[in-house]
C-alpha cells in the first residue's frame, strides 16, 4: 500500500474521531493560558517554608499544598469533615476561594482522553493518536513528492484547487507541530498502560522517630527553608493521627522525606530522568506551564477540522473526477488498450473520450491504471494518458509503472504518449517524456509522437484527436466534456471596442455581478474572490466546453474585466463579442495560483502583447502599494489593438507603473516586437533581475517563446536563465 492509500484511509476511517480530539484539544488549550492569567504568583525568594507556615497560620487542617503548572498555589484540607480545596495567596497565605475544575472542563478533558469510554476508550484516544502520526508522515512524504523535494517543502508554492491549497499550506505550517503533538499523545498513553514508567516507582521505607518534643513547625524545616516555592510540586503534611508519618515534599528537582519532630531530612531522591521526560511530555501536549506554547496548540487544535474538512473535499474532488466506463472490455480481449496516470483524476475525462469515441467506432476497448500496463496479444494500438505531478513525477499511483514498463519485453504493438501538465512547472509533462523515452529507447513503436496538453486544454485535445484521426484512417470524435464547476451569472456592464490591427476585432468586456439579493448585500460584496491574472471560464449557450479568459481585476475593483478578440468561427469569443449591455453569461472561476502576483516589494517586470495584456493591466491596476512595476507591450498598432492603453498612461503618471516600453510591429518605426523592447531595455533588465524581480509573461507561444530567446541572452552576463528563474518561482507565463 502506497503512502497516498495510508493518508487517504486513515484519514476517513479516523477521521472523526482526530476531528474530535482535535476540537477537544482546542478547548483545553484555552485552559492553560487563562489560568496563567488569573494565577497569584509566588514572589522571588518566597520559601516553601514561608508559603507553609502562612497557609497553616490561616487554614486549618491542611494535608497537601501543590504549585500548579500555571504559578497559583493551592492547599487541599478538611473542613468540618468535608474535603476541600483552595488558592491562596502565597505572600499571605489568605484563602482566595474554592478551586475545582469546572464541570464543562472536566466533560472535554474526559472526552478528549478516553471518548467518555474509560480505559477502552483510552486504547481509542492511542490509536487516534498513532493514526494523526501516520496521517502527518504520509502527508509530508506526498507534500514533499509533489513540491519536488525536501528543498523545496518550505519555499515551493502550493498549487491546486482551494481545497488542496488549503489541505497543504496548512498541513506544511504545523507538520511539527502536529507531529510532536501526536508523539506526546502515545507516550502519556504508554505510561497510563504502564509500558513506558512516568516515574521511578520506588520510594524509601522512612518514619518519623518516637520522641517526647513535640511537631516542628513548617517556617522551621530547614529543607523547606531551603526550597523556594516556585520550584514546589506539592508538599504533604504530617498526619495528625499517625506518629510515624513524615513530612514529603516533591519539587521539580527532586523529592524529600523528613522527620516531622527533628526537622531532619530521612531521605532524599533526585528526580527520576523518566519524571523529568515525563513531565516535557505533559508540558507539550497540554501547554500546561507553558501558556505561549499553549496558544501554539490551540491554533493546531483549529487546524484539525481544516484538514478534515479540506481532505474531504479534496477525496470528493478526486472521485468525482474519476468518470464511469462504459463497454470496459478485459484486456485479453481488446483491440485498443489505454491506460491512464492521473494524480487527481482529470486525466481520466480525457481517458474516458478517447475510450468512447473507439468504442463508437467499433473497437474493443480496455482502459486501465498505468500500473497495469501491458500489450497481449489481441492489441493492435496501445495509448497512455499520462499526467505529471510535482516536478516531473509520476502520480501516487503509477510510481513503480516506469520499471514495469521498462522490464517488459519489447513488443510490435504501437505505443503512444500524450501527457498533461502545466507549463509553470519546470518539468512541465517530465513524467510523460519519462515514459516516451523508455518506450523508445526498448523498441516499442509509436503511431504518433508525444504530444503534451497545457493545463487540461480541451482544443488541444482535440487537434491531438484530428491528427490521431488520420494516422488510424478512421474518423474518430473525442467528445471530451469537462466538468463544469457551478456557474454565475455575469451582466455585462459596459464595453470598449477596438479594430484589432488586422488580427480580428477585439473588446474589453467589463461585467458585473448580478444581484443576488439581501444575502449576497450582507455578505458586503456583489463578487467572488478572484485575483487579477486567474481565470474565468465562460460556457456558451448550446457548448458545454468552457472557454478560459485571464481577468483583468481583482473582486476587490468590484467588477469583472476580459479581453476577447473575435476569433473565426469562435463559438465562445463571437458570443462574447455580440453581448450588448444588459446581456448575460453564466461563468464561473478557475484559479491560476502559478501566475498571480503575491504582495512583494521586490520589481516585477511585467511582458505581454496583444490580448495578453489582460492580467498584466489586472496586476498594475492592483498595484496600490506602487511596487516597482515595468510594462513592456508589444502589438501591430497603437491605434488599433493598445489595448488598455488609455488606463495604462494614467496608471503611469499615478505611479502605479514604474515605466512603460512599447513595441508596435506595423508601424513604421515602432519598434519591432516585444522581445526588440526587451533587447533595447538590456541594462535595466539585468538590474531589475539582480535585484530580484519576479517576471510574468502573457501572449501567444510564439510570442512567449521569443521572449525567452531575449531573456536568455540579456540574462547570459548573469549567468542566470529563464529556466533558472522559472525554477525559484519568479519566472511565469501564461501562453495561449
Amino acid at each position: 500500500m502506497q503512502w497516498r492509500q495510508v493518508h487517504r484511509w486513515l484519514g476517513l476511517w479516523a477521521g472523526t474521531l482526530a476531528l474530535v480530539a482535535g476540537v477537544t484539544g482546542l478547548v483545553l488549550a484555552f485552559f492553560p493560558v487563562r489560568d496563567t492569567w488569573q494565577a497569584v504568583q509566588a514572589e522571588p525568594g518566597l520559601t516553601v517554608a514561608v508559603v507553609a507556615q502562612r497557609a497553616a497560620d490561616r487554614i486549618p487542617g491542611i494535608e497537601e499544598i501543590r504549585r500548579l503548572p500555571s504559578g497559583d498555589i493551592v492547599v487541599y484540607f478538611f473542613d468540618g469533615g468535608q474535603a476541600r480545596a483552595s488558592r491562596i495567596d502565597p505572600a499571605s497565605g489568605q484563602a482566595l476561594g474554592d478551586y475545582q475544575a469546572s464541570a464543562v472542563e472536566r466533560w472535554v478533558r474526559n472526552l478528549h482522553r478516553s471518548f467518555m469510554l474509560n480505559d477502552p476508550g483510552r486504547l481509542g484516544a492511542a490509536a487516534v493518536a498513532l493514526a494523526m502520526l501516520l496521517l502527518t508522515l504520509s502527508g509530508t512524504l506526498m507534500l514533499v513528492r509533489r513540491l519536488g523535494g525536501w528543498r523545496r517543502l518550505v519555499s515551493e508554492r502550493i498549487r491546486g484547487t482551494t481545497a488542496q491549497r488549503i489541505h497543504g499550506v496548512s498541513g506544511r505550517t504545523l507538520v511539527l507541530v502536529l507531529a510532536l503533538s501526536s508523539l506526546t499523545a502515545l507516550y502519556m498513553s504508554a505510561t497510563t498502560f504502564s509500558l513506558i514508567p512516568a516515574d521511578s516507582g520506588t520510594e524509601p521505607d522512612v518514619v518519623s522517630a518516637p520522641a517526647e518534643q513535640p511537631d516542628r513547625a513548617a517556617e522551621s524545616l530547614p529543607l523547606l527553608q531551603a526550597l523556594s516555592a516556585n520550584s514546589l510540586r506539592k508538599l504533604n503534611f504530617p498526619a495528625a493521627d499517625d506518629p510515624e508519618d513524615v513530612w514529603t515534599v516533591s519539587t521539580d528537582a527532586g523529592d524529600g522525606w523528613i522527620d516531622r519532630r527533628s526537622g531532619n531530612m530521612l531521605a532524599w531522591q533526585p528526580a527520576a530522568t523518566t519524571r523529568i521526560l515525563y513531565d516535557w511530555v505533559y508540558a507539550l501536549h497540554t501547554g500546561q506551564g507553558l501558556w505561549a506554547w499553549a496558544l501554539v496548540l490551540s491554533l493546531v487544535g483549529l487546524c484539525i477540522p481544516v484538514f478534515w474538512v479540506s481532505g474531504l473535499l479534496t477525496w470528493r474532488e478526486g472521485r468525482g473526477r474519476v468518470p464511469r466506463l462504459a463497454d470496459n472490455s478485459p484486456a485479453r480481449r481488446a483491440d485498443v488498450l489505454i491506460f491512464v496516470a492521473s494524480e487527481g483524476g482529470t486525466t481520466w475525462g480525457f481517458a474516458k473520450a478517447l475510450h468512447d469515441a473507439l468504442v463508437r467506432n467499433g473497437h474493443v476497448v480496455h482502459t486501465a491504471p498505468l500500473e497495469r500496463f501491458q500489450a497481449p496479444g489481441s492489441a493492435r494500438q496501445v495509448f497512455i494518458l499520462a499526467a505529471s505531478y510535482g516536478d516531473g513525477q509520476a502520480p501516487a499511483h503509477a510510481a513503480r509503472a516506469l520499471d514495469r514498463i521498462a522490464g517488459l519485453a519489447t513488443g510490435a504493438i504501437p505505443v503512444s504518449v500524450l501527457g498533461f501538465g502545466d507549463r509553470q512547472f519546470p518539468a512541465f509533462c517530465g513524467y510523460a517524456e519519462a515514459l516516451d523515452r523508455v518506450l523508445r529507447a526498448s523498441g516499442w513503436p509509436q503511431t504518433l509522437p508525444l504530444e503534451c496538453i497545457h493545463q487540461q486544454s480541451a482544443q488541444q485535445f482535440g487537434r491531438w484527436g484530428t491528427v490521431l484521426s488520420e494516422a488510424l484512417g478512421e474518423r474518430l470524435t473525442l467528445n471530451y466534456v469537462p466538468r463544469i464547476p457551478p456557474t454565475f451569472s455575469l451582466e455585462l456592464a459596459e464595453r470598449q471596442d477596438y479594430e484589432g490591427g488586422g488580427v480580428g476585432p477585439t473588446a474589453i468586456l467589463r461585467l458585473r455581478w448580478q444581484d443576488r439579493g439581501l444575502f449576497a448585500r450582507l455578505l458586503g460584496r456583489s463578487m467572488p474572490n478572484f485575483k487579477a491574472g486567474d481565470l474565468v471560464g465562460v460556457v456558451p449557450p448550446g457548448n458545454p466546453v468552457p472557454r478560459y479568459y485571464s481577468l483583468a481585476s481583482s473582486f476587490r475593483d468590484g467588477f469583472l474585466e476580459i479581453c476577447v478578440r473575435r476569433m473565426p468561427d469562435g463559438v465562445c469569443s463571437g458570443f462574447l463579442y455580440g453581448l450588448k449591455p444588459g446581456d448575460c453569461i453564466q461563468a464561473f472561476i478557475k484559479s491560476n495560483p502559478g501566475f498571480t502576483l503575491d504582495a512583494s516589494r521586490h520589481p516585477v517586470v511585467l511582458i505581454g502583447a496583444g490580448t495578453g495584456v489582460a492580467p498584466l493591466a489586472g496586476f498594475i491596476r492592483a498595484n496600490a502599494r506602487k511596487t516597482p512595476m515595468f510594462l513592456y507591450f508589444g502589438a501591430r498598432n497603437p491605434d488599433q489593438d493598445f489595448y488598455f492603453g488609455t488606463v495604462i498612461r494614467r496608471w503611469l503618471s499615478e505611479g502605479r507603473l514604474s515605466a512603460l516600453c512599447t513595441a508596435f510591429s506595423r508601424v513604421k518605426g515602432g519598434g519591432g516586437y516585444v522581445q526588440d523592447a526587451l533587447r533595447r531595455d538590456a541594462d535595466r533588465l539585468r538590474t531589475l533581475v539582480s535585484k530580484g524581480a519576479v517576471l510574468r509573461v502573457c501572449g501567444s507561444r510564439p510570442m512567449a517563446s521569443g521572449v525567452v530567446e531575449a531573456l536568455n541572452e540579456i540574462l547570459a552576463p548573469l549567468t542566470l536563465s529563464v529556466h533558472q528563474l522559472r525554477e525559484r518561482g519568479r519566472y511565469a507565463e501564461d501562453v495561449f
